[in-house]
């Protein structure tokens, strides 16, 4: 890859949103924010400033909850993923979703990896594509004796890292996490950092955390999101996006500048 292509084709997905609506109230405003190929990229700031809503646009997560509508598009591979043509499920394939509480499908450690590539019809060979990704997901040593038990018998930071491990069993572009750490004990948290870390060779990760230490530890690129009033109800929206060493160090925001200070005294 010539250096020439390089800042078209740094671009995995890039979100345009006038406004976003949960039935008439306006949750957010004004995003344009693109989010880099291979990279770690944070979203932080205030509860209730949209960092939750803005990554669950982009797998569009917010079509099940009811009257929720977006004035924008967001582009993934330049493609507008709310162009009708799109199908949602196909689209959730190539960017999956860790959460915030780990949730392993009530089925054995093996099923919980094998069950999508299985529904998406692959055809390989399954035993390897389940160590594969346990072993991305570096839960493979603790497991790989016991993959006929329950996913729901690990610990909270095993369960994380199985969830983890099922998103990459069907092989995404983007990994979308959604506070992953929050129900995580330090240990467990700081492991899943390191995972991170080692999954951004192969993927996009796209991750909300209230940590800020978190976010300044393992992102390349860092959102900030405020809140603002407008006629008495609370809309978000991105005061700033930098690197995040930028970010922490010299935000050009004073609204930034006040949210880190304040977090790191």
């Amino acid at each position: 890859m010539g250096m020439q292509d390089k800042t078209s084709d740094d671009t995995v997905l890039h979100a345009q949103i006038n406004g976003f609506y949960y039935g008439s109230f306006l949750a957010l405003r004004n995003i344009d924010l693109k989010i880099r190929r291979k990279r770690i990229t944070a979203f932080i700031g205030p509860s209730g400033c949209g960092k939750s809503t803005l990554l669950r646009c982009f797998n569009r997560l917010n079509d099940f909850t009811k009257g929720t509508r977006v004035d924008g598009q967001v582009l993934f591979n330049g493609q507008n993923i709310y162009d009708p043509s799109v199908d949602p499920v196909t689209l959730r394939r190539r960017i999956g979703m860790v959460f915030q509480k780990p949730n392993p499908f009530t089925k054995s450690i093996y099923e919980n990896i094998a069950f999508g590539p299985r529904i998406n019809g692959y055809k390989g060979d399954m035993d390897e594509l389940v160590e594969r990704s346990l072993r991305q997901a570096a839960l493979w040593d603790e497991v790989k004796d016991k993959l006929k038990k329950p996913g729901t018998a690990l610990s909270g930071g095993q369960q994380q890292r199985l969830c983890i491990a099922r998103a990459v069993a069907v092989q995404p572009e983007v990994i979308l996490m959604d506070e992953p750490c929050s129900a995580l004990d330090p240990i467990s948290t700081r492991r899943i950092e390191d995972l991170m870390q080692e999954l951004r060779d192969s993927y996009t990760i796209v991750i909300v955390t209230h940590n800020m230490q978190q976010a300044s530890r393992v992102s390349d690129m860092t959102a900030f999101f405020n809140v603002e009033m407008k006629e008495g109800s609370r809309t978000g929206q991105l005061v700033e996006y930098d690197v995040t060493a930028k970010i922490f160090q010299q935000p050009a925001q004073e609204a930034t500048q006040a949210y880190v200070g304040g977090r790191f005294g």
